[in-house]
């Protein structure tokens, strides 16, 4: 996902686990499969939904929870009947949870149905699009399925699921996985029904409905993909959307193979720049311009099937999982597009709102435990910087361990879950280094280095000095900096490196001549503020 503000621009610690995680995880349960049924109304916001969920047991238990947003004087959802293997159960249902008196022995499988109905408060956003017809689509990031769907709103409780859509017969709907059945049931009304057979998270959980013009833009093997626009936008939308076709296969050549059946790019309501949901992303209205200026847009949502979508984080707080590397990734895709220039340009680009944030935000690490409300997880720290780990971390250990450990990373863990110190264990063995002090130093620190270098050359010794000032930095930080040494044409003539420690660092270099100029990190390698104070 992009917020929606930036989509035109462009040793680990034990308690880090699940402790400061605001969600009460249940170990009890284990939800396998969900199927959404759901009507539509063309003259009101009311929602009927009939939701058949089939929950695995882990352990014994007498009752067990489930998400869904109560019913208040606002809205949210009333339930009609509650049932387990077929049976009335009694339940309550307050502050969001429904806890059911059901029983049962670890590995049972028991079928829970909810009729519920209701106008959601959140999550399925109803209401007119930008040429003013009505309009549905879920939008569940971080934990708003259960504004309208009864889930264990959760990224580390994965399910199958699917969407059957009753709605008006003018409708065009749009789910994860693959399309099942298209009925019309009468003059007024049509059964749409999608099943997603890949485990995914409830925040990817999705449907769309409109009046859309859809293009089936061609496939990638044997993922079909699409294009889903509001019919008056078709021409320009079918126009931006389509380097996704492109954006896939060279992202499955970098990272493995695609997860999902399909890739469906949507013009929704999203109240992000994009919403990468498993196989059918949201991109919000404006959009569509007709100019293709999202490419590095969709780059990023597509990135996200496979980070984020497939394998997730574990814990909210290591959002960075997903979203810096659906960013970095971007930068991989234009990198490989567009050459290596593009890739600097890029990450050049990223340094004002990671330096805008550390301002503000001075003692904020990447994965920060202190955040309490979700959505303030995503940040520049999450986005630019967390790519910008990436990047370093590539420079680190080299590209061919770097790629080759993304792709174990993703092959371990796709369709599951992770932790930051599981993607630093897949590091450590695909590079044979001990990275702790790396993912320590760059993840868990709030670190943005402010170096000053200066320079002074002996004609008579044919020597280059270089001193490096880093006013409190600490002696365990290690910041490799690449110098570019500037030759009389400008160019750069020859590349040292000083391993900058501490306050202040100082090196000498046989030099046969004078530098016309000294330029820090030539090859945009390192996330520091480098001044040049001169010679």
């Amino acid at each position: 996902m992009k917020p929606i503000l930036h989509t035109l621009i462009f040793a680990l610690c034990p308690f880090l686990l699940f402790g400061s995680d605001p969600y009460p995880l249940n170990p009890a349960i284990d939800v396998q499969h969900y199927a959404f049924r759901l009507r539509l109304s063309a003259e009101t916001n009311n929602i009927v939904g009939k939701t058949a969920i089939e929950v695995l047991l882990k352990q014994d238990v007498e009752t067990f929870a489930l998400d869904l947003q109560n019913e208040t004087a606002a809205g949210g959802m009333k339930i009609v009947t509650l049932q387990v293997n077929g049976q009335q159960t009694a339940f309550r249902h307050t502050d969001s949870k429904i806890n059911i008196d059901a029983s049962g022995k670890a590995g049972e499988m028991l079928k829970v149905v909810i009729e519920y109905e209701g106008v959601p408060l959140d999550g399925l956003i109803i209401g007119t699009n930008l040429f003013g017809e009505k309009t549905f689509f879920g939008d569940n990031w971080p934990d708003r399925a259960h504004q309208w769907l009864p889930t264990v709103d959760h990224p580390s409780d994965k399910a199958t699921c699917e969407f059957i859509i009753e709605a008006p017969v003018y409708y065009q709907v749009v789910a994860n996985g693959r399309l099942k059945e298209e009925t019309v049931l009468s003059n007024d009304t049509k059964l749409t029904h999608w099943i997603e057979s890949v485990p995914i998270s409830t925040k990817v959980m999705v449907f769309g409905a409109a009046a859309f013009a859809i293009d089936h833009v061609g496939s990638v093997g044997n993922i079909p993909v699409s294009s889903w626009v509001y019919h008056q936008n078709k021409n320009a939308g079918f126009h931006d959307y389509a380097p996704a076709k492109e954006i896939l296969a060279t992202l499955q050549n970098i990272i493995g193979p695609y997860p999902f059946e399909k890739l469906a790019n949507v013009q929704s309501k999203t109240k992000f720049g994009g919403m990468e949901n498993a196989g059918n992303i949201f991109y919000y209205e404006k959009s569509v311009s007709g100019e293709r200026k999202i490419e590095g847009l969709i780059a990023h949502e597509v990135a996200h099937q496979w980070f984020g979508n497939s394998a997730s984080e574990k814990d909210w707080h290591h959002v960075w999982l997903s979203e810096g590397f659906a960013t970095y990734f971007t930068q991989v895709y234009m990198e490989k597009t567009y050459g290596r220039d593009s890739l600097q340009v890029g990450m050049k680009r990223m340094l004002p709102k990671i330096d805008e944030y550390h301002a503000k935000n001075p003692t904020s690490a990447i994965v920060d435990t202190s955040i309490i409300e979700l959505k303030k997880l995503l940040s520049p720290n999450t986005y630019q910087k967390a790519g910008w780990v990436l990047h370093m971390l590539r420079k680190q250990v080299g590209d061919e361990a770097f790629f080759d450990g993304v792709r174990t990373y993703y092959d371990t863990y796709k369709l599951s879950n992770a932790l930051t110190s599981d993607f630093q264990a897949v590091m450590e063995q695909a590079s044979g280094q001990q990275l702790g002090w790396f993912f320590d130093q760059w993840i868990f620190q709030p670190l943005l280095p402010e170096l000053s270098l200066s320079w002074k050359y002996s004609k008579k010794l044919r020597k280059l000095s270089v001193e490096v000032k880093s006013p409190g930095l600490s002696k365990s930080v290690r910041l490799p900096l690449e110098v570019g040494i500037q030759g009389a044409d400008g160019t750069i003539s020859a590349i040292k490196i000083i391993d900058v420690f501490g306050e202040s660092t100082s090196a000498e270099w046989d030099i046969a001549e004078m530098p016309a100029g000294i330029i820090a990190d030539p090859n945009v390698w390192l996330l520091a503020k480098v001044k040049v104070v001169g010679k």
